[in-house]
């Protein structure tokens, strides 16, 4: 497939390494140009280019940018097609990683916000994933203990596309439903940055509980501040189990 990935940082880098050495035809757009995307991001094959060349002619998009930024796109996408599939990657962390938006606080859901601002529908994956569990621990489809991913979309046709994406990656992918049900995998539910099977994910996602889940998210620097110097993603992933139990 042709495939853009908009965002050079650690998972846009992590998705465009693992689906050009899938033998996709990947190209790396960063808002800050060409010249922004590492070194080490090209060496399996994908091509740094500029916004407008990079979503010419592309059967998928994937955004790995920060969370609540996509209305800046919006009139690039506008000559985007309809056909074209959008990923959408971002977390909110109000507070943290952003400023606090009123809608999301109200009740919206992350990635319905996301396709508000982009003014087209998108698809929520790899989210659920630690940067680290992304570049790391993808195996094989078929290799015992392989970790799961949820895919949240309204069309399933999009979804499709997006699950096998995600399973050339590394991971197995879960249709998780709708637009509407993905907030069960945003910040920090049962199924966020826990490294599930397909199995157990399922558990976790109907486990969600949005308003104790917005608190455990809430309080991210103080229990991340408990952990030992240097976490390790085991640590970290530990940190988001426990927090359920």
């Amino acid at each position: 497939m042709k495939i853009t990935v908009i965002g050079a940082g650690a998972i846009g880098g992590n998705l465009a390494v693992k689906l050009s050495t899938a033998g996709h035809d990947v190209q790396v757009a960063d808002a800050r140009g060409p010249e922004a995307v590492r070194a080490e991001v090209l060496e399996s094959g994908a091509r740094a280019a500029d916004l407008v060349d990079a979503v010419r002619d592309r059967d998928v998009i994937v955004l790995a940018i920060p969370f609540g930024v996509a209305g800046q796109l919006a009139d690039l996408f506008a000559s985007v097609p309809d056909e074209t599939v959008v990923i959408d990657t971002a977390n909110y962390y109000p507070g943290m990683l952003s400023e606090p938006i009123e809608a999301v606080d109200n009740g919206q859901v992350e990635s319905a916000y996301t396709a508000e601002l982009l003014g087209r529908p998108v698809v929520k994956a790899w989210n659920a994933a630690l940067a680290e569990t992304q570049r790391a621990k993808g195996v094989p489809a078929g290799t015992p203990g392989r970790l799961a991913i949820p895919v949240a979309g309204d069309f399933e046709e999009a979804r499709k596309v997006a699950m096998q994406l995600v399973d050339d990656t590394g991971f197995d992918p879960y249709d998780a439903g709708t637009l509407a049900d993905s907030w069960r995998q945003q910040p920090n539910s049962p199924a966020y940055c826990t490294e599930l099977t397909l199995d157990e994910l399922p558990a976790a996602l109907a486990a969600a509980d949005r308003a104790k889940d917005a608190a455990i998210r809430d309080s991210l620097p103080e229990r991340f501040a408990a952990l030992p110097a240097n976490p390790t993603v085991d640590d970290v992933v530990e940190m988001n189990r426990a927090a359920h139990r």
